[in-house]
């Protein structure tokens, strides 16, 4: 199974004194233009037929410019609380597994994503990598044989790619 992972954008600072609670913290003006941007830059590179995304705004939101991106339509979005920051990797392996749709993007955030690529390639706690805000990762998953990751893309580059 072909799994993409994307960590949110940019999203409102929690030292704002207008921060709302974590879980309905927005995505910034600055940080919905690049994550369009890495989101156009995601879809050169893959064609994910499902997004499954954390229930926090800012996840959501990047869902929504991913589906955007990808020609998806809202009923590709599915929420799930197995992508919030603090769940374990497990349960979201486990819920890829029983869904069996190849490719599937996952939006989320860190440390969970992160945590999710370590315990995919069997890494467990200790990630080769560290997701930046609109970044993204490739992973092939085969829980029987091994993972692999194919490749990580910074914010940066998925929008250069964008054009």
């Amino acid at each position: 199974m072909q799994l993409i992972l994307f960590r949110h954008g940019i999203a409102v600072d929690r030292d704002d004194p207008d921060c709302p609670p974590d879980e309905a913290r927005p995505l910034t003006p600055k940080g919905v233009k690049r994550t369009r941007a890495a989101a156009r830059g995601l879809a050169t590179l893959a064609a994910p037929r499902l997004i499954l995304t954390s229930p926090l705004v800012r996840a959501r939101q990047t869902a929504d410019l991913a589906a955007e991106a990808l020609g998806l339509g809202k009923r590709a979005i599915k929420v799930t609380t197995s992508l919030v920051p603090d769940a374990l990797p497990d349960e979201l392996l486990e819920e890829l597994m029983a869904l069996r749709r190849n490719p599937v993007c996952c939006v989320g955030h860190a440390p969970n994503l992160d945590l999710v690529l370590a315990e995919a390639l069997g890494m467990r706690e200790r990630p080769p990598v560290r997701l930046k805000k609109a970044g993204a990762a490739c992973l092939e998953l085969d829980p029987g044989n091994g993972s692999r990751l194919v490749w990580v893309m910074e914010p940066g580059a998925l929008r250069r790619l964008a054009g």
